[in-house]
């Protein structure tokens, strides 16, 4: 009867580099999408602002300057 030899060998060096390889990707990804709720977060903020100001609520506007109601 024949023994089954392994195919490959792979020494602990293979298993640690691809380990910290995939929790530096998973670590990146968290870092990267922190960031992105953050941004979300700020633009949210300031198209509320902007809306506010831009926004004019009630009255008519005078006809020769179209800005007249908003500044």
């Amino acid at each position: 009867m024949k023994t089954k030899v392994k195919a490959q060998v792979k020494s602990r060096w293979y298993y640690i580099f691809w380990g910290t390889a995939t929790v530096s990707v998973v670590l990146g990804q968290l870092y990267v999408g922190t960031g992105y709720r953050l941004l979300s977060g700020s633009m949210n903020e300031l198209i509320n602002k902007v809306d506010g100001v831009l926004l004019h609520e009630g009255g008519d506007l005078n006809e020769s300057n179209p800005f007249d109601g908003y500044l």
